[in-house]
């Protein structure tokens, strides 16, 4: 497995709850996971069900087999100081530019600042060692932005490097494009079984490849369970409906015991049927759309219980179950 994981998906799919469940996926058995987030919803500390995480690395989670799990939420602002102090040293006159409002003012009006500020704050923690050599994480999630503007975000360094031809800006995107290029990087894209988020998904799929950025696995979240396969639904197509009412009756289902008439009940089964009829051939569309990435698919429940933290435990398990580990 590539040590740095970027998640992405278009809003609504749970991209967020994904990469949660992937970090503690991946800590099993005694590793060590930092979950990032860059978008400043503070989307990780509800799903682990914690106070809001501040601009430091915290553990928030203990994964099966004794794995840890850290979360980092990157502020572009607290980001851009330690950009200053690291390669011009200007810790104090850092502290005095942000309180006169130039660093809010350089996060938000300098192009792609904000970006590269963020995806070298993650590659950084790819990178970071302790005093014996070993990596301090083992895995890195990143819990990105949506499919729609993943392309651009991961490869701003790339565009910066070309503007910055030399000098410790230029070093430093090289270094993070590097990361982000390799074979350390796997970008995994998160969707539903429905038209609008799969086809956002094969065109961020698309640019991601264009851009030479390394695309992992797509994730499909949020699936509802099978009642009926093709041939049942076959079988409901065919069948007469005197069968379904006697059938109802001969159950115990609207006969005179209960007062009523099994009749009845056949027209609302019967549309019930076509409208999971329709959802069954459209999923298996979908589905045959996303095979022809040829990309690695795997596939979430939906929680019939909504989503918490034993739910956040419990998709970690299927992850785990489906080799992403």
């Amino acid at each position: 497995m590539s040590r740095l994981q970027v998640v992405s998906g278009k809003g609504g799919t749970g991209k967020t709850t994904v990469a949660a469940a992937l970090a503690l996926a991946l800590a099993t058995e005694g590793k060590r996971t930092l979950l990032v987030e860059v978008e400043g919803r503070q989307g990780i500390a509800q799903l682990f069900e914690t106070e809001a995480l501040p601009y430091e690395e915290r553990k928030i989670a203990v994964a099966p087999g004794g794995g840890e799990v850290y979360a980092l939420a990157i502020d572009p602002e607290l980001a851009l100081l330690d950009y200053l102090q690291m390669f011009y040293k200007l810790g104090g006159a850092g502290r005095a530019l942000k309180k006169l409002g130039a660093i809010d003012f350089a996060t938000t009006i300098a192009p792609g600042l904000r970006d590269v500020l963020l995806t070298g704050k993650a590659c950084e923690a790819v990178r970071r060692r302790d005093k014996s050599g070993r990596f301090v994480y083992d895995y890195i999630v990143m819990d990105a932005p949506p499919t729609g503007r993943i392309t651009r975000f991961l490869n701003v360094n790339d565009e910066v490097a070309g503007l910055a031809k030399i000098g410790p800006i230029h070093n430093q995107a090289q270094a993070v494009m590097r990361v982000l290029k390799s074979a350390e990087t796997a970008v995994h894209l998160v969707t539903l079984l429905e038209e609008m988020p799969v086809q956002e998904t094969v065109d961020g799929i698309a640019e991601l490849r264009a851009a030479k950025l390394p695309v992992g696995r797509i994730i499909v979240n949020m699936v509802r369970p099978e009642v009926l396969d093709g041939t049942d639904l076959e079988l409901v197509r065919s069948v007469p409906r005197s069968s379904v009412a006697k059938a109802l009756s001969a159950a115990g289902l609207g006969g005179a015991r209960r007062g009523g008439n099994a009749e009845k009940l056949v027209d609302p089964l019967l549309r019930q049927a076509e409208e999971y009829a329709e959802r069954y051939a459209l999923e298996h569309e979908q589905r045959s759309v996303l095979a022809e990435t040829g990309l690695p698919l795997h596939e979430l429940p939906l929680l019939a219980e909504g989503m918490d933290l034993a739910g956040l435990y419990e998709l970690a398990a299927e992850l785990r179950g489906q080799g992403l580990s």
